[in-house]
């Protein structure tokens, strides 16, 4: 018995020193440091916008009788919003009719008795002069009908005037009348902006409209960490007065996730290349302000700060600190311990 116990203690005793043995292994695990060439990325915050968006105005005179809808409402495209008196525009609807039928009575007579006197002329019955009057007569009742019928068709305009249509699926975002207000032409009735369509609005500084201009891709990164994608950009050709920015819109693919006008995205795009020196994200050993790695020279450890840039996944950019060729511990807070440990 007491040799399987001596024997048993014995192979958890190798076990234990071969687990310290390997966590040394790691902690000595070095990383050399190289340039890298990375990609210049420009990161913008941005405000995203309705493409169609419109302020419906009134296009005839008229009294409000009926609002089908409100401010915030959802309306689908060709939905009466609005409904005005019409009994006025209905009466001149009614003349414009009457006089197409007055002026093609007019013609279908003075084109008769046109036929019937070019048969008589030969036979000498009527004169020059009377023929061509019966011609004139009935070329100005043909004309005399095609205006009666663009009367007609503008009659019919101001009757379809009175009842107002959305000119697209949206949301309404301001409503401008009451019921029973009296209405002129170009009084505004409804504002309202589609929710289909959007754009990401943005500016950017003057020295990276070159680099935009050749490459001009966006990355848009939703509040969820979602990210789309956009080659299809419109930079102003001219800046801000006062900051000097471009104004950018990006065009914004169809996306099933919950984009609406006013929201903030964040965009970035590619203006360069440059060297730049990254290490894992564990090679790094912070305390309150300080971010240091432990950097091997002749075989000791020996505590370095740095300076830190942009986080790339599970890397970290360098900004100064370390050079290409440098030997850095890979896992900063085990060599700590094992540092402690001694």
């Amino acid at each position: 018995m007491k040799s399987k116990y001596y024997s048993l203690s014995a192979f958890f005793i190798s076990l234990f020193f071969a687990i310290i043995y390997s966590k040394s292994l790691l902690a000595d695990t070095l990383f050399e440091v190289i340039d890298q060439k990375k990609e210049q990325i420009v990161v913008l915050d941005a405000t995203i916008e309705a493409i169609n968006k419109a302020t419906v105005s009134s296009q005839t005179s008229g009294r409000i009788t009926k609002i089908n809808f409100d401010t915030n409402d959802y309306v689908e495209q060709d939905s009466i919003i609005l409904e005005m008196t019409n009994k006025e525009q209905g009466a001149q609807l009614a003349a414009a009719e009457a006089n197409v039928l007055r002026t093609q009575a007019a013609y279908n007579e003075s084109k008769l008795n046109y036929d019937r006197y070019k048969k008589l002329f030969p036979k000498g019955a009527i004169s020059q002069g009377q023929l061509d009057q019966a011609a004139a007569t009935a070329e100005t009742n043909k004309q005399l009908i095609k205006a009666a019928q663009a009367g007609l068709i503008q009659a019919k305009e101001s009757l379809d005037y009175t009842i107002i249509k959305a000119p697209f699926a949206g949301v309404v975002t301001e409503r401008h009348v009451e019921i029973g207000e009296t209405v002129n032409p170009g009084a505004p009735l409804f504002s309202g902006m589609s929710l289909t369509n959007l754009r990401a609005i943005t500016e950017i500084p003057q020295r990276y409209l070159v680099a935009l201009r050749n490459n001009p891709e966006f990355i848009i990164t939703l509040s969820d960490g979602s990210k789309l994608f956009s080659n299809k950009i419109t930079l102003f050709n001219y800046a801000d007065q006062q900051s000097h920015a471009f104004k950018v819109r990006i065009d914004l693919p169809p996306t099933e996730k919950l984009l609406l006008p006013g929201m903030w995205v964040k965009v970035q795009f590619v203006w360069g290349e440059s060297k730049m020196i990254s290490v894992p994200s564990s090679a790094i050993l912070t305390n309150n302000e300080l971010n240091a790695v432990y950097r091997d020279v002749d075989g000791k450890a020996v505590l370095t700060q740095v300076r830190l840039g942009n986080s790339l996944d599970n890397e970290v950019e360098i900004l100064s600190g370390l050079h290409s060729g440098d030997k850095i511990s890979i896992d900063a807070y085990q060599k700590l311990q094992q540092l402690g440990a001694k």
